[in-house]
Order: C-alpha cells, then sequence, then structure tokens
C-alpha cells in the first residue's frame, strides 16, 4: 500500500484509546490525552501480539504520553528501549484541540466542511495543514528508517498514519478521510 516511500521496515501503530477517542470524539492534537484503562488494555494486547511475531528490532514513538506510554509497554514486552520523536505528534490542531466534532461543526460550519473534505489548502486554525503535518511525519521516518535496524515499530498517531497512506495513494491527501486507523491499528511501510 505504500510502495515507493522507501521506508521498508517500518512497522506504525497507533497508540491505545483516550478519553477523546470515544464519543464525543474530540480534536486531540499536539495535547498530551493521557491513555485510558481501555487504552492501557489496547497496549498491553498490542504487546503481547508484537511478542508473538518476535521480529522487531526496535521502537520509536511520538512524544505525546497516548503514544510513549502504548510504545513502552511494548517494549517491556519485547525487551527494547523506546526512543521519542517530536515529529511523530498528532496533526496540531490549533484552537480546534480540547473541542468536540460537534463543537467546531456548530461553530465554523464552512471550515469544518473544509477540513472533511478534505481540502488540499486547508490549514487547522492556528495549527498546521495536512501537508505540514505530512512532511514532518515522512521526515521523521526517514530519518528512523536510516538509523534504526529494521523491522523498526513506530507508535504514533491515526493522523500521522493517515498522512503517510495519503503519500502512496494516487489522490494523495484528498484520500486522509477514507483511511480509518482503530487504536493499536498496526500497518507496515
Amino acid at each position: 500500500m505504500t510502495q515507493g516511500l522507501g521506508l521498508e521496515g517500518i512497522v506504525l501503530a497507533r497508540h491505545g484509546e483516550t478519553d477523546d477517542n470515544v464519543e464525543p470524539l474530540r480534536f486531540q492534537g499536539f495535547t498530551d490525552t493521557p491513555l485510558n484503562a481501555t487504552g492501557r488494555a489496547q497496549a498491553r494486547a498490542l504487546a503481547t501480539r508484537i511478542a508473538q511475531e518476535g521480529t522487531i528490532r526496535a521502537i520509536w514513538a511520538s512524544d505525546l504520553s497516548r503514544a510513549r506510554e502504548t510504545a513502552e509497554t511494548v517494549g517491556a514486552a519485547i525487551g527494547l528501549a523506546v526512543s521519542l520523536d517530536a515529529r511523530l505528534r498528532e496533526g496540531d490542531r490549533g484552537r480546534w484541540e480540547g473541542h468536540t466534532f460537534a463543537e467546531i461543526e456548530a461553530a465554523e460550519p464552512e471550515r469544518y466542511a473544509s477540513w472533511r473534505r478534505p481540502d488540499p489548502d486547508f490549514r487547522f486554525p492556528e495549527g498546521e495543514s495536512l501537508a505540514e503535518q505530512q512532511a514532518r511525519v515522512t521526515a521523521a521516518l526517514r530519518d528512523i528508517h536510516g538509523a534504526a535496524p529494521a523491522p523498526t515499530l513506530v507508535v504514533c498517531h491515526g493522523g500521522s498514519i493517515r498522512v503517510m497512506l495519503c503519500a502512496a495513494d494516487p489522490d494523495g491527501l484528498a484520500a486522509f478521510h477514507r483511511f480509518t486507523i482503530p487504536n493499536t491499528a498496526v500497518v507496515t511501510l
């Protein structure tokens, strides 16, 4: 699915659930939302799955606690330390962070509709665009690919994984909302 990116051997996993990942959904972005009890259980299940496969040789994660804790749970199960890179963070959702999707849709319907299309020129108010997020995450993954032994597990965020899937999609970032990345889903690059 992501051929041509030159990132073979990178395995992406989304962090476990947070309270903002359940209805009513909230924009999290750079907000450091912790895992909830379900998210911790999901992280343990991911750790078991990764340990049974027995192939991961390095672990990297976003520095946000929801990703870091998920990665540390996996690392503890397979005896690997976790390296952090802030460039793996979720997209900077600016002033929308902490607000529910419904609140934003009601307060800024045109801007919210532009996000849901998504409009390639869309920028989160006081935040970043999907293109900026994609460039940031791609740079981090290229650096990790060059430095870490493969296969490398990278625990990050749904939006960060989606922008990477868009990099290989013929529709580019316009495909962003077509991808669904559940908590602790695993995607191999």
